[in-house]
C-alpha cells in the first residue's frame, strides 16, 4: 500500500504494461480523516459521476453518511484507478448547503414550501397551458448526469404523456456532435471502439481531446502504454499544450475554427500516398470518390496556410495515422464545440473507412462524451432523439414506439425533428414556450452569451421549473425548485463513453424532504393522470429496477439492445458493454466487426444531414443513395468560421475545461482539494502575447468580445500565439456568495450553432485583451492556475499545485505494493 497526493499527481504512479496484455490493476482509495478500510460499514457498488470515463467505485458507508471511495479493480474501465474528482467530489454531497425542501415563489421571493405546494403548482400550469396553448408551450430541459430510469421516464412523460416536441439535454453543449458524427458516417449512433483499443493500438490520435484532463484514468491507460514497451506514437491536435501534447509524436497546433481543412490536409496526404483500403472501400462504404475530389483541393502547403500549422507537420501526422497498424482514435470538444463541428468530426471516421481501421483490437473510434450518462440521454431519448435509436422520419419506428408506450403514433410527436435546446430557449425568448422544465444543469453559467440567457430565464411569462441539489445560478431565477436526491442517495444504471453499463446502488439517504429524480417524474405523472390507450398510468413503472425492465423492452431489437442485462446481472460485474442479449450475452466489446453497420434504410436511426445546411435527407433519397446500409464517407469543404479575429477584438477565443472542476462547479467547488487547486477563473496567454501586450504572470487582466467582458489572472503558457484560452466554470459568485465582477467564461461566448449537430459553438469568438493593474499578493487577483495541467506556466515561477496530507490518497497494486 502506497499513499500519493493526487492533486500534484492526477493521474497517479504508473504501471507500464506493453501491446496485447492486460493493463494492471491499480486500487485507489481515499476516505475520510480517521476512517480506515476496515472500520467502514459496508461498501455500496457504483461508477464515476464527474466524467465521463465511466470508472467503477465503491463508496464506503460509515454510520449512516458517505465515507469515501475505492476503485473496483475487476471494472473492465478503470481497473482501480480513480479520477481526483472521483477521489474528492462525493464530499459535496454532504455540503451543508444542499437543498433539502422545495422552493416556491411568492410575491418575487423564493420561499420553502412542501411537496404538495409545490407540485400542486407544477401541474396547475401544465394543465392550464395544456389546455390553452397545447404541448408545444412546455419545454423540458435535462443533463447528462441522471441515471438511464430517468432519462427514460422524462422521455415517456414529455413526448408520450404530453407530445411535446421540446426535450433535450445539455448533453446538447458538450456530445451532440459525438451522435451527430457517428449518425452520419454509420446512419446511427453507437461508439464503435472500446477503451481497450488502448491495449492494442499502436497509434493513438487525440482530435480536440484533452484526455488528461477530461478524462484522466484514460489517460493514465495511454501513460501507462507510453511507459511500456513498444509505446504507442500519439497524434495530438489542439492550440494548447496540453498534457497530452506534451507526450506527442506529432502535436499540430490549429487555428481555432479551422480543423475541417486541417482534417482534409491529413485526409489528402493519406490518399496521396494510397495508405487506403481499397477492398475495404469497395465492399463496405460509398462516398470514396468525392471524399478523394474534395480532399484534393488541401495538399498540406494550403491546409497549413488556412490553420496556421506548418505544412511538415500535418506531412507527418498524415504518415504517423496512415502506416498505423492499429489506429485508435479519440475526438472531444476541441471539434464538437468548434466550427464545422460535425463536418470536422466525421472525416476522423472517414480516416478509420478508408484505412479499414474498425472492429479489430487497437482499431476504433471513440467520438467521446463530456458527461458520465450522455450517452444514455442518446439512448433513452432524452436529447432530442427517439427512444432506442429509433428514426423519427421513419413512420414504422414512430409506430413501434407507440406499440411500446401504448398509445397511438399521433400522440408522439414527430411532425419534424426533435427541439434542439438553442431553439427552445429561442422559443422562450420568443414567448411560444412558456413553461421550462430544467433538470440537473445550470444554463444561466454553462449557456452561451449568458447576458441574453439570464433575461429569457428571467421573463415573468416563463414558468421556470428547476430540479437540482443545490441553488444553482439558474434556480435562483426559477418559480419552483425542487430538492434532488443526488447520486450515491438513489439508485440506477448510467451508461460511458464506451458502451460499458454500470449500476449504482443508493448508499445513504438523501437529505431533508430531497427525492430522486425518477420520484419527482413520476410523482408529477400521477398527479397529471396520464394514461396510455387502455387507461393505465403512463408511465406504469413505480421503482428504479421496474423502470429498468421497462426500458430493455423499448431497446429490444434496436442497436442498444439492454435485453440480456439486468440488477441482478450488473450487481457485482465489472461493467458490461452493450448491445447485451441473447446473441451477445456478455456484452460486445467493439461494433462493426464484420463491416456491417445499422445504416439499412429500414433500421438506420438517421436518414443523415447536409453537413453545411443542416438539412435532413428525405427518405427515398437516402434508400437511392445507400440502399444495402453501408457506411457512408462524407467529404466536407472549408469554410470560415462566423466571426474571426479582427484589429478590434485580434484574439482567437476558446473556452473548456480544466482537470479540477466539473461544469458549473457545483459539485466540485464543495469539494476542498478541487477548490483549492482552481479556486478563480484565468485566462491562457502565449509568452510572445504576453511580451507584446506588456502583461506578467498574474497580472489582472480583462478579456472581452462583442458580447462582454471578463476580469481575471493571466496565465502566460504554451498556448499558440493568438489564442486566449478561458475555463467556462465559474460562474456569477463563488459558494460564499460573493457577487463581484464577471468571471463566468460564457459572458463572451456567441450564440451560434453547428448545422448538423446543433452544438453551440464555444471555441471561436473574437476576443481583446488588455491589462488592467499589475499583481501584487493580497490584491485580490489570484496568483496561480493549475500548474500541473494545459495552464502550466513557462516562466516556472508559479507555486506548484498541490493538495498536501488531505489530498493524499492510498495505492494499491496487483502484488500489495505501491505502484
Amino acid at each position: 500500500m502506497g499513499a500519493i497526493d493526487r492533486i500534484a499527481e492526477p493521474w497517479g504512479s504508473r504501471t507500464p504494461y506493453a501491446p496485447g496484455t492486460t493493463w494492471p490493476q491499480r486500487i485507489d482509495c481515499y476516505l475520510a480523516d480517521g476512517i480506515t478500510p476496515e472500520a467502514v460499514d459496508r461498501w455500496v457498488q457504483s461508477a464515476a459521476v464527474l466524467h465521463s470515463n465511466g470508472d467503477g467505485l465503491d463508496i464506503a458507508v460509515k454510520d449512516g453518511r458517505i465515507a469515501g471511495v475505492r476503485g473496483r479493480g475487476n471494472d473492465r474501465v478503470n481497473h482501480g484507478r480513480l479520477d481526483p474528482k472521483d477521489l474528492f467530489g462525493w464530499q459535496a454531497n454532504a455540503s451543508a448547503d444542499r437543498l433539502t425542501t422545495p422552493l416556491v415563489r411568492i410575491k418575487g421571493k423564493l420561499q420553502p414550501a412542501d411537496w404538495d405546494t409545490a407540485m400542486d403548482r407544477i401541474v396547475a400550469r401544465s394543465r392550464e397551458l395544456l389546455a390553452s396553448h397545447g404541448p408545444s408551450a412546455i419545454g423540458f430541459y435535462t443533463t447528462g448526469q441522471l441515471f438511464l430510469e430517468e432519462y427514460y421516464t422524462q422521455t415517456v412523460i414529455a413526448r408520450g404523456a404530453i407530445g411535446t416536441n421540446h426535450l433535450d439535454g445539455n448533453t446538447r453543449l458538450c456530445t451532440a456532435t459525438a451522435a451527430a458524427a457517428l449518425k452520419e458516417s454509420f446512419a446511427c449512433d453507437g461508439q464503435p471502439g472500446s477503451y481497450t483499443d488502448v491495449d492494442h493500438a499502436d497509434v493513438i490520435a487525440l482530435f480536440g481531446h484533452n484526455v488528461a484532463e477530461t478524462q484522466t484514468v484514460l489517460w493514465a491507460r495511454m501513460l501507462d502504454r507510453l511507459a511500456g514497451d513498444q509505446p504507442p506514437a500519439i497524434v495530438c491536435v489542439d492550440p494548447r499544450l496540453t498534457p497530452v501534447a506534451r507526450q506527442a509524436t506529432v502535436h499540430l497546433a490549429p487555428l481555432p475554427g479551422t480543423n475541417v481543412a486541417l482534417m482534409n490536409g491529413i485526409l489528402h496526404e493519406i490518399i496521396a500516398h494510397d495508405w487506403v483500403d481499397h477492398d475495404y472501400i469497395d465492399t463496405h462504404t460509398i462516398g470514396f470518390e468525392e471524399l478523394r475530389k474534395r480532399v484534393d483541393e488541401y495538399p498540406p502547403e494550403r491546409a497549413a496556410e488556412i490553420c496556421g500549422v506548418d505544412a511538415d507537420d500535418i506531412r507527418r501526422a498524415a504518415q504517423v495515422i496512415g502506416t498505423a497498424e492499429r489506429l485508435l482514435s479519440t475526438v472531444l470538444q476541441g471539434f464538437y464545440q468548434s466550427h464545422q463541428a460535425t463536418a470536422a468530426s466525421v472525416q476522423v471516421n472517414n480516416i478509420h473507412l478508408i484505412r479499414g481501421m474498425l472492429g479489430k483490437p487497437g482499431c476504433g473510434v471513440l467520438q467521446m462524451n463530456g458527461q458520465p450518462t450522455a450517452e444514455n440521454t442518446r439512448e433513452c431519448g432524452a436529447d432530442g432523439d427517439l427512444p432506442g435509436f429509433r428514426n423519427w422520419a421513419n413512420d414504422d419506428h414512430v409506430t413501434d414506439l407507440a406499440r411500446v408506450w401504448n398509445v397511438e403514433p399521433h400522440q408522439i410527436p414527430h411532425y419534424g425533428p426533435p427541439t434542439h435546446a438553442m431553439q427552445m430557449f429561442r422559443f422562450a425568448e420568443e414567448g411560444t414556450l412558456q413553461m421550462l422544465w430544467v433538470t440537473g444543469t445550470n444554463p444561466a453559467v454553462s449557456l452561451p452569451e449568458l447576458a441574453r440567457i439570464r433575461d429569457i430565464l428571467s421573463q415573468e411569462r416563463l414558468f421556470l421549473v428547476v430540479q437540482d441539489i443545490f441553488m444553482t445560478e439558474t434556480a435562483e431565477l426559477a418559480d419552483v425548485v425542487l430538492p434532488a436526491a443526488a447520486w450515491a442517495e438513489k439508485t440506477g444504471a448510467f451508461t460511458n463513453a464506451d458502451r460499458t453499463v454500470h449500476l449504482s446502488e443508493k448508499a445513504v439517504e438523501p437529505p431533508g424532504s430531497a427525492r430522486s429524480d425518477l420520484d419527482i417524474f413520476l410523482d408529477y405523472a400521477r398527479r397529471m393522470d396520464f394514461r396510455d390507450k387502455d387507461g393505465q398510468p403512463l408511465p406504469a413503472w413505480t421503482d428504479p429496477e421496474s423502470a429498468f425492465e421497462a426500458w430493455k423492452k423499448c431497446s429490444e431489437g434496436r442497436p442498444c439492445d439492454y435485453t440480456g442485462l439486468s440488477y441482478e446481472k450488473l450487481r457485482g460485474s465489472s461493467g458490461i458493454q452493450w448491445p447485451c442479449n441473447a446473441e451477445h450475452p456478455d456484452g460486445t466489446e467493439r461494433l462493426y466487426t464484420d463491416g456491417k453497420f445499422w445504416a439499412h434504410p429500414d433500421y438506420c436511426e438517421t436518414f443523415t444531414r447536409d453537413l453545411v445546411t443542416g438539412a435532413p435527407m428525405e427518405p427515398d433519397e437516402y434508400r437511392a443513395m445507400n440502399p444495402y446500409g453501408k457506411a457512408i464517407i462524407k467529404a466536407a469543404q472549408y469554410l470560415p468560421p462566423h466571426e474571426v479575429p479582427s484589429s478590434d477584438y485580434p484574439f482567437a477565443l476558446v473556452t473548456g475545461r480544466t482537470l479540477y472542476h466539473f461544469h458549473t462547479r457545483t459539485k466540485t467547488a464543495r469539494a476542498p482539494q478541487l477548490q483549492d487547486a482552481a479556486p478563480e477563473v484565468w485566462v491562457e496567454v502565449s509568452e510572445r502575447d504576453a511580451d507584446r501586450l506588456g502583461i506578467a504572470e498574474g497580472d489582472a487582466v480583462e478579456v472581452s468580445t462583442p458580447r462582454g467582458s471578463v476580469t481575471c489572472a493571466a496565465r502566460i503558457c504554451g498556448i499558440r500565439d493568438g489564442v486566449l484560452f478561458l475555463p467556462f466554470h465559474y460562474g456569477y459568485w463563488d459558494t460564499d456568495g460573493d457577487r463581484g465582477h464577471h468571471r463566468a467564461g460564457n459572458e463572451l461566448t456567441l450564440t451560434d450553432w453547428d448545422p448538423a449537430s446543433k452544438q453551440p459553438i464555444f471555441k471561436t469568438a473574437a476576443a481583446q485583451l488588455r491589462r488592467r493593474r499589475r499583481f501584487r499578493r493580497g490584491n485580490g487577483v489570484v496568483d496561480r492556475a493549475p500548474t500541473t495541467t494545459a495552464s502550466a506556466p513557462v516562466n516556472g515561477h508559479v507555486p506548484s499545485t498541490a493538495g498536501g496530507p488531505a489530498a493524499t490518497a492510498a495505492e494499491l497494486t496487483a502484488t500489495g505494493g505501491q505502484s
